[in-house]
């Protein structure tokens, strides 16, 4: 049976007995009784609170009040509590949102932190070792950064850095994609791929689009020119104006500006697969960009000399640039650090253009001596020369066949080279004009076609090597050309500060 308080008629919560009259009651009633009476409420005898005794009950549920039986108080009371299981509800998913959030972000600063800790960790061994040994250590990738932080500040950093050296790890890493490369070239050289453009589709191209607003008009004109392998809409331009641009081609707009270069650019890459961008500029310096933060990750000063020239080896790891220092540099594009600068001692001469067989393991470099030097990466040597140009090598290009170099030079000409004959199998004339000028050759993806660009811009037939189609629309020398997607579109840049496109009259 249930305890009623005697002075509430309710049971009690804090349940206790009174000695002198035996009854049961509310402990905060009593004493609130006691201290104004001094007396018992029943009996009326003398009580003090210290005489209450405390009687231990089960917790009881209080009936709820009249009131609350009707059917719109429990209708109420219902709303109320999904009310509630709402609230709380909402509210535990926003702390668990939020927790979340918190820890990935932990996450990524304990990461961060544990990378950094490894890098400094190393480089403190390097600086130690060669402090060590009173030499300086050309490892130690701290001279590096240190110049490339203080290039970033304007506050010196004018000298080239020191090389890093090619590790075992580099050259079993280049010989390791070469070999899967190799594979894979011969296997697609099997069948033409699908989609690629017909030769008569080629013969009808026509300009389909002309920007002229992408760099700036008080210092005309486009010097470089590259689109991203893997997303063709995405197009590179440098220019006069010292700057680099991202141009959308579906959606006919400038996406990302590249501003730092302090003389004009010559010569611009786009990572066919990140969203990465590469210049080569007269100021001596190669900068590797983020689309996306639209700044300079590195700024890469390997050369005492005007940059005339670079490209992405097949790793997408590392860039060969060429300058008129008369030295190459490999470069890791990661850190920014230089692997190795070499000089040609036998004939020092400045070099305007280079780029890295298929394959990854050779490059092609032009000079100014109008000759065609081929260079072993790994031994980091020159194991042929192809002579026969009439003037500086302006623009060079491999096959993707592997098999086949096209070279041009001030003499107008374009020389195609077996690679495995070591010889010049074919010249084409471009123009019978004295004033001709050729300021970049590509060969497609496929090696189908090749494209030229100089005084105009045009498109010839691989193997049979017959012209399809001139492209006479820029009023100034074409001084970039690239192939779409299966060759369905070609892009061009010039000097009359315009970006060109052409294809079928229906694309």
């Amino acid at each position: 049976m249930a305890l009623v308080c005697s002075i509430s008629g309710e049971a009690p919560e804090h349940a206790v007995v009174s000695p002198v009259s035996g009854h049961v009651f509310e402990r905060r009633l009593i004493e609130k009784f006691i201290s104004e009476n001094g007396t018992d409420p029943i009996s009326g005898g003398e009580l003090a609170s210290d005489q209450l005794i405390e009687i231990k009950t089960s917790s009881v549920v209080k009936p709820r009040p009249l009131t609350s039986t009707s059917i719109p108080s429990i209708l109420k009371m219902l709303q109320d509590e999904w009310d509630a299981c709402m609230l709380q509800g909402f509210t535990m998913r926003q702390q668990l949102q939020t927790a979340r959030q918190e820890l990935s972000h932990a996450l990524y600063q304990h990461d961060a932190a544990c990378r950094v800790i490894a890098r400094l960790t190393k480089e403190l061994t390097a600086a130690r070792e060669a402090l060590a040994t009173l030499k300086p250590h050309a490892g130690v990738p701290m001279a590096a950064e240190v110049d490339h932080y203080a290039a970033e500040a304007g506050q010196g950093g004018d000298e080239p850095m020191e090389e890093a050296g090619m590790t075992d790890d580099v050259i079993r890493k280049l010989q390791d994609k070469a070999t899967v490369l190799t594979a894979a070239r011969k296997q697609r050289g099997k069948s033409v791929p699908e989609g690629l453009v017909k030769s008569d589709d080629v013969k009808s191209f026509k300009q389909t689009a002309v920007h002229t607003g992408i760099h700036s008009a008080s210092i005309p004109g486009i010097t470089a020119l590259d689109i991203q392998a893997s997303d063709t809409r995405m197009i590179l331009t440098g220019g006069n104006d010292k700057t680099a641009a991202v141009f959308n081609k579906e959606t006919e707009h400038v996406v990302a500006m590249f501003k730092g270069h302090s003389k004009r650019i010559t010569s611009a890459i786009y990572h066919p697969t990140e969203a990465i961008c590469l210049t080569g500029s007269v100021d001596n310096t190669v900068r590797v960009w983020s689309v996306e933060e639209q700044a300079a990750r590195h700024v890469i000063k390997a050369h005492d000399g005007a940059v005339t020239g670079i490209s992405l080896h097949a790793t997408g790891d590392y860039v060969l640039s060429v300058s008129a220092d008369t030295q190459w540099a490999f470069t890791d594009l990661r850190t920014g650090r230089v692997l190795c600068k070499v000089k040609d001692d036998k004939s020092p001469q400045p070099i305007t253009c280079a780029q890295f067989h298929p394959d990854g393991l050779i490059f092609g470099a032009g000079s100014d001596d109008a000759m065609v030097k081929i260079w072993d990466l790994k031994e980091q040597s020159n194991v042929a020369n192809f002579p026969g140009h009439q003037g500086a090598i302006k623009a060079i290009s491999f096959s993707e066949n592997g098999y086949y170099l096209a070279t041009a030079a001030e003499d107008a000409v374009v020389k195609l080279w077996d690679l495995r004959k070591l010889k010049n199998f074919k010249t084409l004339t471009v123009s019978d004009e004295r004033t001709a000028v050729i300021n970049d050759l590509c060969f497609d993806q496929s090696g189908t076609y090749l494209a030229v660009a100089g005084t105009d811009v045009r498109v010839f037939l691989c193997k049979q090597w017959q012209e399809l189609v001139q492209l006479t629309d820029h009023t100034e020398m074409a001084t970039g050309v690239r192939f779409g997607d299966n060759g369905t579109f070609l892009a061009s840049a010039g000097m009359d500060r315009s970006l060109r496109f052409y294809g079928l009259n229906d694309t």
